[in-house]
């Protein structure tokens, strides 16, 4: 039960109540979910041009390009 009048303060402690495994999680680990995060953002970003890819094979394909890091222009 939450006793303050602070309407703020209500909302932080419920998040914190509701997320409590992943912050004892991030404390005992100290790791998070933000390299996930990344790949998952950097893939949806090779989708966005294009809308959609005729077949998965394409899509994987560019997905292993642009998250790959390969060099167009080697030396």
């Amino acid at each position: 039960m939450i006793y303050t009048k602070l309407a703020p303060m209500k909302k932080f402690a419920r998040t914190i109540k509701e997320r409590l495994a992943n912050v004892v999680s991030y404390c005992t680990h100290g790791i998070t979910n933000a390299v996930g995060e990344g790949i998952n953002s950097k893939i949806q970003s090779v989708k966005r041009p294009v809308g959609c890819y005729r077949n998965k094979e394409n899509y994987k394909t560019a997905i292993f390009f642009y998250c790959g890091g390969l060099d167009l222009h080697p030396h």
